[in-house]
């Protein structure tokens, strides 16, 4: 048998996936094989478990929580504040006008009470707020609904209400894009007022939806550098290397050529290789899925492409990927 991911690095962090119920089936065997830690991918997020203002539904969500304690895994939560799939009944009144920041202040304080209190004790850490930091410009924050509501403090307001709903859960700021020099330094900015506020945070999430060619392994070193500066725990939160450049809109590609897997397998070496340095920061590493025959970048960002951007292939056999990531951790 094949190594296991977890134990190769079980002296360093945590290994991770996302997973849904689909590949909690599909992938049943690879999974309680090579993780021990595993993140919904989409069905803890407000308009999976929250679709009407007294309707939850935790079915699937509970599902992904049996399959963790089952094979004996750790749980980090996705996601209870964010821009995008968040039920749109949350901002409005029944006469279909915008609600005032007292009123989704409070439904926002009952929906991460009654999430975060439902899984107490049984989810390591949660992704708080998601992607709030501006992509480009001057602006610290992206618009959204919350910022326009509530203000700037919806932030620490969330980070608050998860903290007393479960005071032992590791609380994140989750992102992407997390190791472009401007926005690492709006992250920093956002983390570090938070933390001067008194906020309850503890860490800060590196989406790492990298690709073959971007970042660069000095960025991603600077940006850990600077994260970790701030005292906080760093977790590798959805790790994937796309085997295009972001602006390749080809759609002739059906399966990946021995170049692009070469390519990735030094690429995964180099990032693992930074994760085991920085160990002392980073605590987890999930990958956003487990092996490439399921995965979000299927189809994005052009519509019916595929992509190939995990350590096992297709057929849930390792790639060289994978054995160049067990030979950073041998080293």
């Amino acid at each position: 048998m094949n190594t296991k991911l977890h134990e190769a690095f079980q002296q360093h962090f945590l290994i991770g996936a996302a997973v849904n119920p689909r590949t909690i089936k599909l992938q049943r065997e690879l999974l309680a094989y090579h993780f021990n830690s595993v993140t919904a991918e989409n069905e803890m997020k407000f308009e999976r478990v929250h679709p009407s203002e007294h309707e939850y539904t935790f079915d699937a969500a509970d599902q992904l929580m049996a399959f963790a304690k089952s094979n004996g895994m750790g749980v980090r939560g996705h996601t209870l504040v964010w821009h995008n799939q968040t039920s749109p009944w949350m901002f409005t009144n029944e006469d279909g006008s915008t609600v005032d920041r007292d009123t989704l202040l409070a439904r926002l304080k009952a929906h991460i009470e009654t999430v975060v209190s439902r899984y107490k004790g049984e989810i390591y850490a949660w992704d708080v707020v998601n992607e709030a930091v501006s992509d480009s410009g001057e602006e610290l924050l992206r618009p959204s609904k919350w910022l326009d509501i509530i203000g700037e403090d919806f932030i620490a307001k969330a980070f608050e209400y998860a903290h007393a709903a479960d005071p032992n859960a590791l609380l994140f700021y989750n992102d992407y894009n997390e190791s472009d020099p401007s926005k690492r330094e709006k992250i920093y900015t956002l983390v570090k007022s938070l933390l001067d506020q008194g906020v309850p945070i503890h860490g800060i999430g590196l989406q790492a939806h990298w690709s073959l060619y971007h970042p660069n392994i000095d960025e991603i070193r600077e940006a850990i550098e600077r994260y970790a500066s701030l005292g906080v725990k760093l977790h590798i939160t959805e790790l994937d290397v796309s085997v295009f450049r972001h602006d390749d809109r080809r759609t002739d590609v059906v399966a990946p050529t021995e170049e692009m897997l070469a390519l990735q397998a030094e690429r995964y070496k180099q990032f693992f290789q930074v994760f085991k340095d920085y160990s002392e920061h980073i605590a987890s590493v999930t990958f956003w899925g487990a092996a490439d025959d399921y995965t979000w970048l299927d189809g994005f960002p052009v519509r019916d492409r595929k992509n190939w951007p995990f350590l096992f292939d297709t057929a849930h056999q390792p790639k060289q990927s994978y054995w160049n990531v067990l030979e950073v951790a041998r080293s």
